[in-house]
């Protein structure tokens, strides 16, 4: 910082300074982005080699096959022997025609042990390889000796380059002959040339002798990557591999460093490419691609220049307009700290404040909670209260049923021991089986009040709600004589989720509604029907009686009641109960002309209804 205090005396020396940085690090941010950006392209020209490979192999492959399936198909086995048959060549002439459209090759023929061609597909066509002589061509030499041959060279007669492929062929009386298919690579190299002009690589294929056989550029078709020799000249001369074609070296010639190329063709300029080669596999050739990198190098070096110029002069500013608010900084830092005291004055005010306001939520939380609980306890006593006041309301019916079997058992019990003093023991023993009967009657009216009058579980298990309905009018059944009680329950019984000693309470509270609605009506009736709705099971207690108070709905409001010696506390606890399980209780008007209370609840799951339901309240 000391030397920033020194600029003053010479003001143009920080901005030279900051020039020569701006400059140096465009100048390294170029390198590197120009070695990044290569090593991009790199990969995915590796990628793009291995591609063209599969594409270019592919295409071979498609023809592989075929002449050694030719060569032995019996017509064609004939065709080589002497003299055969005109009409014979003629099929083998329209066979190779159709396999050669069939195939894609550019055209079959079939040549004699001589070398003189018999059979082609394109026979009868201007230029058809009938009669003509291959026996100077290396494939057919190739065929004859090993069996199968191959050779890329420029057609004698179509004048078209291409790839022969050969076999040999075992003909009648000992003679041989070779079936050759020639394919051509027009197709690919005109995908090729397509993506070269769009500005993508630049590819050739090689043979072993660096000679270009198929190429993206036509004028560099039988270039050359390095001199071949004056001998190999003379024997692809010979040969007429490739006509008369100079087999001049290709303009490429090495820039940079070495990895690149510097490709001229004809007038354009010459421009900057990235060589890769790889071999084809099961061949001897090599595929070359030539990928163009100097719109992308310049652009990423271009890009990182600017960005490096515009990071240093933007921290050259920065550092400048630093040293310009120092003395600012250090006249605003007393007034910051004062305020920063008396901030940390605030917040620990503040803090204390927002510790004591949370330690009384906390306090308040936790009484909440606590009433929360209560509250629950006392629905649940309120609810074992209203159960036990219903109880109290047949109670005095069920005396009624009580003292009959008692008087009974006292009649039987005293004539039994007359008739064993007589020594009647068959008559006594009937006597005391009707003791025996009665005791069960009275054991099972005494069930029926302790299981409504304890307390519930508050499990939710699978009832069936027919049952509980059923087990409910036992608890009544003192008050049903002279009821006419219309009752549809289904088979098999609908099940729901719920307590089985709660649900009994809700029925035995809407029963005993029903049954103090009708007292006094001529013709009392109570409806009772069970049914499925959809996901639901739905309950109706419905009844002839004076039907709903004015504004029916506060019937389920606690301490609400029209009966003389109520507490209002049976709806509001049914409606409760009912609402645990969820479940609806609603009332309305009854069809009957009197009222009518509908209990929605949900089904149970099937798979629960037959292992987990409550074995008491099915009966």
């Amino acid at each position: 910082m000391t030397g920033w205090r020194a600029w003053p005396r010479s003001p143009a020396l920080p901005w030279l300074l900051s020039l020569a940085l701006v400059l140096a690090a465009a100048l390294l941010a170029g390198r590197y982005a120009e070695r990044a950006a290569l090593a991009d392209l790199r990969r995915s020209a590796s990628a793009t080699l291995a591609l063209h490979v599969a594409a270019f192999r592919t295409e071979m492959q498609k023809q592989g096959s075929l002449p050694l399936a030719l060569a032995s198909d019996p017509e064609i086995t004939a065709v080589v022997g002497p003299s055969p048959d005109p009409a014979l060549l003629a099929r083998v002439n329209d066979r190779l025609a159709e396999i050669a459209r069939a195939s894609g090759a550019a055209v079959i023929y079939v040549i004699r042990q001589d070398g003189t061609a018999v059979a082609a597909s394109n026979a009868g066509e201007p230029g058809s390889f009938v009669g003509a002589m291959y026996a100077f061509r290396p494939y057919f030499q190739q065929a004859l000796d090993e069996g199968a041959g191959r050779q890329f060279a420029l057609g004698t007669v179509s004048g078209r380059p291409g790839l022969y492929l050969s076999r040999r062929v075992a003909g009648p009386g000992g003679r041989t002959g070779v079936v050759v298919v020639k394919v051509e690579f027009d197709g690919i190299e005109a995908a090729w040339r397509k993506g070269s002009e769009k500005g993508g690589e630049a590819v050739m294929v090689t043979d072993p002798r660096g000679i270009v056989l198929v190429a993206s550029e036509p004028a560099w078709r039988f270039g050359t990557l390095r001199p071949v020799p004056e001998e190999e000249r003379r024997l692809i001369r010979e040969r007429l591999e490739f006509g008369d074609a100079p087999l001049k070296p290709l303009p490429l010639h090495p820039a940079g460093d070495g990895t690149l190329r510097r490709v001229g063709n004809g007038a354009e300029p010459a421009r900057l490419a990235l060589p890769l080669d790889a071999a084809i596999p099961g061949t001897t050739w090599q595929l070359h691609t030539l990928t163009r990198v100097g719109v992308a190098v310049a652009r990423e070096r271009i890009q990182a220049q600017v960005i490096a110029g515009l990071a240093v002069g933007l921290a050259c500013l920065g550092l400048a307009e630093i040293v310009g608010r120092r003395r600012r900084l250090r006249a605003s830092l007393a007034e910051a700290a004062a305020r920063r005291t008396e901030l940390e004055e605030r917040v620990r005010a503040r803090t204390q404040a927002l510790t004591e306001a949370n330690r009384q939520l906390k306090a308040e939380i936790a009484e909440r909670q606590r009433a929360e609980a209560e509250r629950q306890r006392l629905g649940r006593e309120l609810a074992h209260a209203g159960r036990l006041a219903a109880l109290g309301q047949f109670a005095a019916s069920m005396a009624h049923e009580i003292n009959q079997p008692l008087a009974a058992i006292r009649s039987y019990a005293d004539n039994a021991g007359i008739l064993i003093q007589r020594e009647r023991f068959p008559e006594a023993t009937e006597n005391l089986a009707a003791v025996g009967r009665l005791t069960e009657r009275i054991a099972g009216l005494t069930r029926q009040l302790k299981g409504f009058a304890r307390k519930a579980s508050g499990r939710r298990d699978p009832v069936a709600l027919a049952g509980v309905v059923r087990a409910s009018l036992e608890v009544v059944e003192g008050r049903l004589d002279g009821i006419d009680l219309a009752l549809a329950l289904p088979e098999p019984s609908p099940y729901v989720l719920g307590d089985g000693p709660r649900l009994e309470q809700v029925v035995v509270n809407l029963v005993q509604n029903a049954l103090d609605a009708v007292a006094g009506v001529n013709e009392p009736r109570i409806a009772m029907t069970v049914r499925v709705m959809g996901e639901r099971a739905v309950l109706e207690v419905g009844d002839n009686g004076g039907g709903l108070p004015e504004g029916g709905a506060q019937v389920f409001d606690a301490f609400f009641t029209t009966k003389a010696s109520g507490l209002g506390l049976g709806l509001a606890i049914s409606r409760g109960i009912v609402e645990d399980y969820g479940g609806t209780l609603s009332a309305g008007a009854s069809p009957e002309g009197g009222a009518l209370f509908r209990v929605e609840l949900p089904l149970a799951p099937a798979a629960a209804q037959g292992a987990d339901a409550v074995p008491g309240a099915a009966a």
